[in-house]
C-alpha cells in the first residue's frame, strides 16, 4: 500500500481506470501511442503499486528469428513503468513533467510466446513525484520491470530511470 499521498488521488485513479478499460486504452493508444496500438499492447493490471503490460507474440512484433523483437519488448516494458509514472503525475495536482533519462536491459531467453512485463515500483515512483512537489526540485527514480512468458520463463529485465520536474 502506498504511504506517499498525492494531492489529487482521484485524478490518478481515474487515469488508472481509463488504462484498465480495454476500449478506452485502445483509443488512448491510437491517439497518443499509435505504435503501442499497432503492436497490440494490453494493460493487464494497473493499480498504485503495480502495472502489468502484455506484448503479444505475432507478426506485428516478431523478428526474423521467430521471437518477439527486442524493441516491442522495450515498448511494453516502458509502458509498465510509464503508466505508473503517468498516474502519479495525474495525481500531482500541479504540472509535473516526466521523461525517461536512461534505460538498461538484459535478455534471458527468447520470447517465443506472449510476454507480460510487470513493474512493482509504483510506491517509489509516487514518492519521487511527491518529492518533486514538496521541494520544487527535479527528482529521478529507477523503475524495474521483468518480462515473463506464461510458463514463467523470464525473457527480459529492463530498468528505466524516470525524471520528474515541476513545471513553472
Amino acid at each position: 500500500m502506498s504511504t506517499t499521498a498525492l494531492p489529487e488521488p482521484a485524478r490518478a485513479e481515474a487515469f488508472r481506470a481509463q488504462m484498465r478499460s480495454g476500449a478506452k486504452t485502445r483509443a488512448y493508444f491510437l491517439a497518443k501511442l499509435p505504435l503501442a496500438w499497432f503492436a497490440g499492447l494490453r494493460v493487464k493490471h494497473l493499480d498504485a503499486e503495480r502495472c502489468e503490460v502484455l506484448v503479444p507474440r505475432g507478426w506485428r512484433t516478431q523478428n526474423p528469428f521467430r521471437s518477439t523483437y527486442f524493441a516491442a519488448q522495450a515498448m511494453a516494458a516502458e509502458l509498465s513503468t510509464g503508466a505508473l509514472a503517468m498516474a502519479a503525475v495525474q495525481g500531482a495536482g500541479a504540472p509535473v513533467s516526466m521523461l525517461v533519462t536512461e534505460m538498461r536491459s538484459t535478455f534471458g531467453k527468447k520470447a517465443v510466446s506472449d510476454a507480460v512485463f510487470t513493474c512493482t515500483d509504483g510506491d517509489r515512483v509516487t514518492a519521487a513525484v511527491a518529492e518533486t512537489l514538496r521541494t520544487g526540485e527535479g527528482t529521478t527514480v529507477e523503475a524495474t520491470t521483468v518480462g515473463r512468458m506464461a510458463d514463467g520463463t523470464e525473457v527480459a529485465t529492463f530498468v528505466f530511470t524516470w525524471s520528474f520536474k515541476r513545471k513553472s
